[in-house]
């Protein structure tokens, strides 16, 4: 508490420069990031090779699930990287063109996700709501050149705010993507609110519609019959994921971060406040991280051929350990 202290007194005392001194972030974010980031990989690696594996008949929706799994996968590489930086006070180490790399795969992997959740959305409400008209969204070569396109759109924004974001040395220390480089925060004011509109608002409004006019089409569902109340319950439970995702792992970063920018280009004094948010900001990457392990749960409940190949695999399982149990006994 006292060294916190002090390094608020210190950092308000840098005011007349307009520069506050950047704090130390506690080890245990990096490595709880690392954790929660390795988890996802793992999770969504095997995902991935049941969809492409396991998975023998794919649909337009088992196409969406697929690439949100490469979007939650390709962010695992950065989580290293971060835990070596905060080991070294705060100094990026890796040099320009790994920091350029390291925002392309944060950026399109934070948006990547929140797209596909939302076609994910929108292709839910296609087949249960509009489940007696024809939808391209329901159309798999439709779906696949839509993927591809989202990606195009991920690639060429995550291009260029790596190279909007160059990292910028502060005296012995080189910063990557830091709220504290003073020479980028008029690009960082202007590139939050692009992203926190069209990178996250905008898409969970769309889903958050979606997902309304579904759960209201649901009331009135025959679930008399087993395939009425299995879908009203497999679709109450992908509701719920979708907006558990939104709320808890990207409105904060998105919240934290337009107040980070605030603070920094209009209240560029309180330095003791903007420490405590730059805090909370590396906090909730960590929520971005609990988003990779969330996700599967809605492969589950939106892809029966995922649920049957998982119910495969125990099914294998118990049959190679029946197996070897007998093998046992009988050399017994």
């Amino acid at each position: 508490m006292e060294s916190l202290m002090v390094s608020s007194q210190l950092g308000n005392s840098s005011n007349d420069s307009g520069s506050c001194l950047r704090e130390n972030q506690h080890m245990s974010i990096p490595v709880l990031m690392c954790v929660v980031f390795l988890l996802g990989f793992l999770l969504n690696t095997f995902s991935l090779w049941v969809f492409c594996c396991r998975t023998p008949c794919w649909t337009s929706g088992t196409i969406l699930q697929f690439h949100l799994a490469i979007s939650d996968a390709i962010a695992t590489p950065v989580s290293p990287m971060m835990v070596v930086y905060f080991a070294m006070g705060n100094s990026w180490p890796f040099g320009r063109f790994l920091c350029q790399v390291k925002i392309a795969l944060l950026s399109s992997h934070f948006y990547g996700s929140t797209m596909f959740l939302t076609l994910i959305s929108i292709h839910r409400y296609a087949v249960v709501v509009r489940h007696n008209r024809s939808s391209y969204m329901k159309q798999k070569e439709f779906v696949g050149k839509l993927c591809a396109g989202v990606w195009s759109v991920l690639l060429i924004q995550s291009l260029i705010y790596a190279f909007m974001l160059p990292p910028s040395k502060d005296g012995r220390n080189s910063q990557c993507l830091s709220i504290h480089q003073k020479n980028l925060t008029d690009s960082y004011f202007v590139i939050n609110f692009i992203l926190f509109i069209f990178g996250f608002l905008l898409p969970f409004l769309v889903s958050a519609v979606c997902y309304g006019r579904l759960a209201n089409s649901l009331t009135g569902l025959n679930i008399s019959t087993a395939q009425g109340l299995r879908v009203k319950e497999k679709s109450q439970r992908m509701i719920g994921v979708c907006l558990l995702i939104f709320g808890l792992c990207f409105l904060p970063l998105n919240v934290i971060r337009t107040t980070a920018v605030v603070l920094k280009k209009y209240f560029p004094g309180q330095c003791h406040v903007l420490l405590q948010v730059e805090t909370a900001y590396y906090v909730s990457w960590i929520l971005i991280g609990v988003n990779s392990c969330l996700d599967p749960l809605l492969y589950c409940f939106g892809s029966q051929h995922f649920r049957d190949a998982i119910r495969s695999l125990r099914i294998v399982q118990t049959e190679r350990s029946n197996r070897s149990d007998s093998e046992n006994m009988a050399n017994q």
